[in-house]
């Protein structure tokens, strides 16, 4: 799954920059979602299987140092590239660095236990139906909301809020029939911490998704930079959120929900500070601040995997991964869209960017302070909690390595 959905992405990467027209380039982005979509739930998925205990907090420690490290690169070589090439470029870069990914995957990652292969998982395909237009539904007025959206389709959220019931109820129903289903309502329902990190993860995304775009807002039409001075400007927090995730990796074993109680507070500042000095102060005199907000978010995404998937049976590594994934790109969408829209509506009250983006930026400060707040509970209930026997699973897991 992990090879063919990198290779449906690259692919699709492909079709995206040769495109000949707006529809075509949309469709290609639309497929390249759907691959992006089914390679991102393997990696945790991934690890999961191959590592265990204090490994398996390093492991997701260095894949968030991956993400912190490519985010910082990105918005550079992004630059670099609208200064020197066409944007079909943009594209085309993922070609390359996919077919040595792919190269990669194919000789390193080992093979499926002759035991699991030539098995077949069911499928769930009304299960998928009902959430993705559960998803769609409750999405898309908040995606159009700068065209309009939240006034003409307001009447999609509880279209979306009923899919979703559906959707709950129909995955209860297949366990009660004994049936696989998409994503088993024990999961949410009884494995310790597996529920507050999802609820965690999507409501931190919101903010530390949307303050990207509003970033690039302020400092590319409000201060007349070029799209590389503006991807260097944001590099600091990515960089701290590299090296703060390798740390992580090695303390979450020992420290727990502490380590993200620490990291969002640490954002929250970060975040809070970036605003004041965005309005106040020069704007090159922002790098500090965050610098900080990157170290605090390092402590924050791989932790909170690695607590929220510990209990999971490694048998259900895939869905639940893969449902922690959703949830976080769906409070990415969710913080793209309001918080440049928010930018955009404070900027057409005042017409000063500078109020415009520190109102954005302390939303998002908001919303980070709300899974503040759940990342909170999660660590009482966890030291109320008696300490988790062993899992079946990664005995046997183990024992057959």
């Amino acid at each position: 799954m992990f090879l063919f959905a990198l290779g449906g992405f690259i692919l699709f990467s492909a079709a995206a920059g040769a495109a000949p027209s707006i529809g075509l380039l949309v469709a290609a982005r639309l497929a390249q979602g759907i691959a992006s979509g089914s390679l991102a739930p393997q990696n945790s998925a991934l690890i999961q299987q191959m590592f265990t205990g204090a490994e398996r907090g390093r492991a997701f420690g260095f894949f968030g140092a991956t993400i912190g490290i490519a985010t910082a690169v990105g918005p550079v070589v992004g630059g670099l590239i609208l200064a020197v090439a066409s944007w079909r470029w943009i594209f085309y870069v993922n070609v390359p660095i996919g077919l040595a990914a792919l190269v990669l995957a194919a000789r390193l990652l080992p093979r499926p236990p002759r035991s699991r292969r030539g098995a077949r998982g069911q499928l769930d395909p009304v299960g998928v139906l009902l959430l993705g237009g559960g998803v769609l539904a409750a999405m898309l007025p908040l995606v159009q909301a700068e065209a309009g959206g939240l006034r003409t389709l307001w009447w999609l959220f509880p279209g979306g809020a009923a899919l979703l019931g559906a959707f709950a109820w129909w995955e209860t129903r297949a366990v009660r029939r004994g049936r696989q289903p998409l994503l088993d309502p024990h999961l949410l329902t009884g494995t310790p911490g597996y529920a507050g990190g999802i609820a965690l993860g999507t409501v931190y995304f919101v903010g530390f998704s949307g303050i990207w775009l509003v970033l690039a807002l302020y400092f590319q039409e409000g201060l007349g930079w070029s799209p590389l001075h503006s991807g260097l400007a944001v590099t600091p927090f990515s960089a701290g959120s590299a090296a703060a995730a390798v740390v992580a990796g090695r303390l979450v074993d020992r420290f727990g929900r502490r380590l993200t109680v620490l990291g969002l507070v640490t954002v929250v500042v970060g975040l809070v500070s970036t605003a004041v000095i965005l309005r106040y102060a020069p704007a090159w005199a922002v790098a500090p601040a965050l610098l900080i907000g990157g170290v605090g978010s390092g402590l924050v995404i791989s932790p909170n995997v690695t607590m929220t998937l510990r209990n999971v049976p490694v048998r259900m590594a895939g869905a639940a991964g893969g449902a922690l994934q959703t949830g976080q790109r769906v409070g990415a969408a969710v913080g793209t869209a309001l918080l440049p829209g928010l930018y955009y509506v404070v900027l057409a009250t005042t017409h000063r960017n500078s109020v415009a983006v520190m109102v954005a930026v302390c939303s998002a400060a908001a919303a980070v302070a709300v899974a503040l707040l759940i990342a909170g509970a999660e660590w009482r209930a966890d030291r109320r909690r008696p300490a988790p026997e062993p899992n079946p699973d990664l005995r046997a897991h183990a024992a057959s390595g």
